[in-house]
């Protein structure tokens, strides 16, 4: 699976940053997807002291959520730890890891941001970007932005606001169980975003794909 597009992969922050504010104009923020019959997650480790990225991806059936294909890679790291530029240290494993499976998913549930980010280009958008491949950010924390009170049901939602932006969505995919940050990653909408992070966690805070792409990026 070549990737749609392809850049030089910056050294300084500052590279990393400019980068950043140019592809963030190609993100596309409306529903561009087909039938969705494969849904995957994605997670990269360190290993070996951080030296090494062990790039996951999980990939399910849909709306099954079985296993339909798993890979994993590795790749020296390249990138330091910045916040705000994870996207540099992590996808060039994880394109490795996309290349190697048998068939392309239908949508990327990527355990990081999208859009809720401070130059509304996480690691969700970078990586839907650069393979064309519609996506989804599902963090476990919250990067930037503001919400109201949310309800305790599951199903329930708020709006992420930053800088007057609604920028995501706080969501509860379990009554009474900490929210998950749901952002567009590239070509879905947010209220399309919302509707498979729901989807796709019928039992667990996070989504069946985040949970088996986390047990392959840090099994042995």
């Amino acid at each position: 699976m070549p990737p749609a597009i392809s850049h030089p992969w910056p050294v300084t922050a500052a590279e990393a940053i400019a980068l950043q504010r140019t592809l963030r104009q190609r993100v596309i923020v409306t529903d561009q997807l087909g039938m969705v019959t494969t849904v995957a997650g994605l997670d990269v480790g360190p290993e070996d002291g951080g030296s090494v990225m062990r790039a996951a991806v999980a990939v399910l059936s849909f709306p099954g959520l079985k296993t339909a294909d798993q890979v994993v890679a590795r790749r020296p790291t390249s990138f330091p730890y910045i916040p705000g530029l994870l996207s540099f240290r992590e996808i060039p494993a994880l394109l490795d890891a996309l290349a190697r499976l048998g068939a392309q998913p239908d949508l990327l549930l990527c355990d990081g941001q999208g859009l809720a980010h401070p130059r509304r280009f996480g690691l969700a958008c970078h990586l839907g970007v650069l393979t064309g491949i519609p996506s989804i950010g599902v963090a476990k924390s919250l990067l930037v932005g503001e919400h109201a009170p949310l309800p305790q049901k599951r199903g329930s939602w708020r709006p992420l606001v930053h800088q007057g932006e609604v920028v995501g969505a706080v969501l509860r995919t379990r009554d009474g169980v900490t929210p998950v940050y749901v952002s567009i990653g590239h070509k879905i909408s947010l209220a399309s975003a919302i509707e498979y992070v729901l989807a796709c966690a019928p039992k667990y805070r996070l989504p069946e794909t985040t949970r088996a792409a986390h047990r392959l990026a840090s099994g042995p």
